[in-house]
């Protein structure tokens, strides 16, 4: 049995990893909401990400200068993907999405490990986030409060754009019904192109973030791939608010049941998944056709 202390640490732990799948979900569900695309590159471009921020600070030394760099990097990879090949596809059957999804998500993880080599890189943690925290009840790794920061900011920001801007408005009213919103004169395509790079960067930011604390290599990506399609289903199809609470549930079934025995972290995952669904059949935040 584990000590309550062991508890407390994991239960941190799973706050940590669970807003990290928050994110990485957020920007997957954007895109499945919007666009009803099933993007199988997701857990490759938070690959990619960690990449990009380990590159930039091999360069310039700076983490900040690293992620915004890494930032920029993973908007221009979104809009070239979306306008040279997704496009293509918004009409076509689902079982071809996830084909050519996957066969991006390939390229990309196989040009890394061309270009770095299949060794673990190492991404230092930056000086402002090194040491512990001392919180009165435990001693936390200072980083990883931060990273919890840092995601929760990046939440309430796409949080907000979503929800009180007029970008926002669209890319709901397009979740619902776009051919009414290509009747009303919006340019239809402009928008899906802003939404699929945003969903690309939301998961590279997310792969940033944690190059530190994690192994970088280039099947990094495959675990949070899997885990974030649990997340969404979770949390239901499409919503944003869903992708939240979703991911900080997987993150703290996940963390937990590791205190016991880590060998049935995923099997608990997906077992609770399934009882969620017997409940909630479109999952916690979703709606009957939605998607």
């Amino acid at each position: 049995m584990p000590s309550g202390a062991l508890l407390l640490s994991q239960a941190f732990n799973g706050l940590a990893l669970g807003s990290l799948l928050a994110l990485v979900s957020s920007g997957l569900t954007i895109i499945l909401g919007t666009l009803g695309v099933l993007n199988f590159a997701h857990g490759a471009l938070f690959m990619l990400g960690a990449y990009a921020v380990f590159v930039v600070l091999q360069a310039t030394g700076s983490f900040l200068l690293a992620l915004a760099a890494g930032c920029a990097f993973m908007l221009l990879v979104g809009l070239v993907i979306e306008r040279g090949i997704v496009r293509l596809f918004y009409q076509r059957p689902p079982e071809d999405q996830i084909l050519v999804t996957f066969g991006i998500g390939i390229v990309l993880v196989e040009a890394v490990r061309a270009w770095f080599g299949g060794d673990t890189q190492h991404v230092p943690v930056p000086a402002w986030g090194q040491g512990v925290t001392q919180m009165g009840f435990l001693i936390y790794p200072t980083y990883r409060l931060q990273v919890i920061g840092i995601i929760a900011v990046t939440l309430v920001i796409l949080w907000f754009v979503l929800y009180r801007t007029a970008i926002g408005l669209v890319v709901r009213a397009g979740i619902e019904n776009p051919t009414m919103v290509g009747i009303l004169g919006i340019n239809v395509r402009r928008t899906f192109l802003l939404v699929f790079a945003v969903g690309v960067t939301a998961a590279g930011f997310a792969g940033m973030i944690y190059a530190p604390i994690i192994a970088v290599t280039p099947d990094m990506g495959d675990t949070f791939l899997v885990e974030s399609f649990v997340v969404i289903v979770i949390g239901g199809l499409g919503s944003f608010p869903g992708a939240v609470v979703g991911g900080l549930i997987a993150g703290e079934i996940v963390s937990l049941t590791s205190a016991f025995n880590s060998a049935y972290s995923d099997v608990m995952l997906y077992a609770v998944m399934a009882l969620l669904l017997t409940v909630y059949p479109q999952g916690l935040f979703g709606t009957e056709g939605r998607v």
